[in-house]
């Protein structure tokens, strides 16, 4: 069994959540040896039309509340649905094209909005060709630069992984195609799960996050001491933790209380001792901070590090692959034989690794030219753009991989953020400086945001044809086509939105374009970056990949807030609670496969309703009583409801039955 303890999905086969012992072989739904229905003029047009709503709906709400929703869920909700509604027999592999190109919406528009509009916030020209031509071909890299490692991630990783969203995604298709009593379990789980994170977030009848501060010693442990717990009460978030399982939800959660309880401790203390401000682009005296301040401005560039350094130590140790998959494409370009794909199963046939080689050959002839004739008119800068666009995203492509693998997040703000301070001071070192600087590094920082925002994605849209038995040579195929129909929608939509709202007011705080903003600008005229918290985290992520500690997994949870950290140690503790109370495993497998689908709706209906919600307040429409909410009853409020939404996953899950 594998270490996160996931046991399968109703419908799927019975190894489909373990490490397979030598000679198994992992058969999907749907058969390899037979020809379903996936790519036809229905699965395409709607993938396309899902890919232009959710880009536009994705573009407008994450410029406003600066987060973008993960689009893979709502729209294999709608999938099944509308598959349902026109009565369309054996809708799953359709559906899973249909999920797959909408899907590319949420990356595209996560890697334009958070580099692209800091562009016009720091005053600079920028048109549409550029943004569009920036997402574009940062999709394009990353769909090239991860589909040689799909059959690492999916295949010879099998078991070992949670893929978090992925689980999600898969039940609601598994369900809708299926339908029965794991049907009814996740639309009553959906709906309990959805009700509660739309309450919470439209009505706020109680608070989103419960913070010790509510009791007085709490508070003066905050204030004194810079020590506060934080946990988020969403259901959504709390089910996430129940699939990705007790061993990684620990691992990112150590994580998030050395950063919240031991450094920033540490920080406050040598704080009372320090009569200046100290650090990159820090105003403020530690000592007037607090713990959240101290965390932003300093513990969060530790986790920074280790991700980057944690990406690297991935990178050698998958250097077999990363070899083989070369030698493949210079085989085949050569002419040399190779094998002959055809004879492969379809579940098993990528695009021909020749293709892959000359697909990345004309991106990058192509992000030259762009670089050079619209971006930076200079041979040497255009090339060292592109030597650092190419390079940071091949090397941070399993990162991004990596983290959706693990825990569902992606981590691409903070690599994004690196980028942008390494290619800052490699174009400053070659003399690139002031405004022409400041265009070319949030450009090259664009198409890597992109890039790594779609590889990261993308690999959760092939789990999902794994484990149903799609093609994956179809969903590489037509991911593309996504692609481009994604990059002009946000383009179109961050025009409009700029020349309506602008991005430095309240209507529309674009935060992560912002914060990239503040940080070019200084790093341009040769003010200092974070680079000993860099290194810290660089070489915290060493030792614990010499103690056998994920690093990824750790540095994640350094990173991440800590309100989004603790509820999925929460859910870890149920679902390793319920898969271990009895002593006969075949009731311990029923009453975790029962939790997997009630944590499944939980995500699916909280993603739901939460789109829903913010598109109601952004549309005028307030109902939400903030005075209670962020009030000290209210998150106690909170306390008591997640309670009672926790005991609701462990008693439900529990009377599940071996026969179910």
């Amino acid at each position: 069994m594998s270490e996160h303890e996931v046991t399968k999905i109703a419908g799927l086969p019975d190894n489909a959540y373990f490490e397979l012992k030598p000679g198994e072989q992992y058969v999907p739904i749907m058969s390899p040896k037979e020809n379903v229905p996936e790519v036809n003029i229905w699965s395409v047009l709607w993938g396309l039309v899902m890919a232009m709503l959710f880009s536009a709906a994705a573009a407008y709400l994450g410029l406003k509340i600066g987060q973008v929703f993960e689009a893979a869920i709502p729209i294999a909700i709608l999938a099944v649905g509308l598959s349902t509604v026109f009565k369309r027999h054996k809708a799953l592999g359709e559906n899973v094209i249909i999920q797959s190109i909408g899907s590319t919406s949420g990356s595209i528009v996560a890697g334009a909005i958070f580099t692209l509009p800091a562009l016009y916030i720091l005053g600079l020209e920028v048109d549409f060709f550029q943004i569009f031509i920036a997402s574009m071909l940062g999709g394009f890299l990353g769909i090239l630069f991860l589909i040689p490692f799909r059959k690492y991630f999916v295949a010879e990783m099998h078991g070992k992984f949670p893929f978090p969203e992925a689980t999600a995604t898969t039940e609601v298709l598994v369900a809708g195609e299926k339908g029965g009593s794991q049907a009814m379990v996740l639309v009553v789980s959906g709906l309990i799960g959805g009700a509660y994170d739309f309450i919470v977030a439209t009505f706020g009848w109680w608070g989103e996050v419960f913070s010790t501060r509510v009791i007085p010693y709490g508070e003066v442990l905050a204030d004194k001491f810079k020590l506060v717990f934080k946990i988020n009460t969403g259901a959504a978030v709390t089910g996430l933790g129940f699939i990705i399982g007790l061993k990684y939800s620990a691992i990112i959660a150590a994580g998030s209380f050395v950063s919240w309880f031991v450094i920033i401790p540490i920080f406050a203390y040598l704080g009372d001792y320090i009569t200046s401000p100290i650090g990159a682009n820090v105003t403020a005296l530690i000592k007037d901070m607090s713990a959240e301040q101290i965390f932003s401005s300093y513990v969060r560039h530790i986790g920074i590090g280790g991700i980057a350094m944690a990406g690297l130590v991935g990178i050698i140790r998958s250097s077999g692959i990363i070899k083989s998959a070369f030698a493949l494409g210079i085989k085949e370009i050569l002419h040399a034989k190779s094998g002959d794909s055809n004879n492969q199963l379809r579940t098993q046939r990528d695009i021909p690794m020749k293709i892959i080689t000359i697909g990345i050959i004309i991106t990058a002839i192509v992000i030259f030219i762009f670089f050079m004739f619209g971006v930076v008119h200079n041979f040497l800068h255009a090339i060292v753009g592109l030597l650092i666009v190419l390079i940071i995203s091949f090397l941070f492509t399993t990162v991004a991989a990596n983290a959706i693998a693990i825990v569902g997040t992606n981590p691409v703000s903070g690599m994004t953020l690196m980028t942008l301070i390494l290619s800052s001071v490699i174009l400053v070192s070659v003399g690139l400086t002031g405004p022409a600087g400041m265009v070319s590094a949030l450009l090259i920082g664009g198409v890597v945001c992109t890039a790594l925002s779609v590889s990261g994605a993308f690999i959760t849209d092939l789990k999902i044809g794994y484990w149903l038995g799609s093609s994956p040579y179809k969903q590489e195929k037509w991911k593309f086509l996504g692609t481009i129909v994604s990059a002009a929608t946000v383009g179109w939509v961050i025009l409009l939105l700029n020349d309506t709202y602008g991005f430095t007011g309240s209507a529309l705080p674009a935060p992560q374009a912002n914060a990239m903003a503040a940080v070019i600008q200084p790093l341009m005229s040769n003010q200092p970056a974070p680079w000993m918290m860099y290194i810290a985290g660089a070489f915290m992520a060493l030792v614990l990949t010499m103690i056998k500690v994920p690093a990824l997994a750790f540095a994640l949870g350094m990173y991440l807030p800590m309100e989004l950290n603790t509820p999925i140690l929460l859910g870890g503790i149920i679902s390793h609670l319920v898969s271990t109370r009895s002593k006969d495993e075949e009731l311990n497998k029923a009453r975790k496969e029962k939790g997997i689908l009630i944590a499944s709706g939980f995500i699916a209906g909280g993603a739901l309703m939460g789109v829903v919600s913010v598109i109601l307040k952004s549309s005028g429409i307030n109902w939400f009583a903030a005075e209670w909410a962020e009030s000290n009853a209210g998150e106690i409020t909170a306390f008591f409801m997640l309670a009672a939404l926790c005991s609701y996953m462990y008693f439900d899950s529990m009377r599940a039955k071996k026969e179910d």
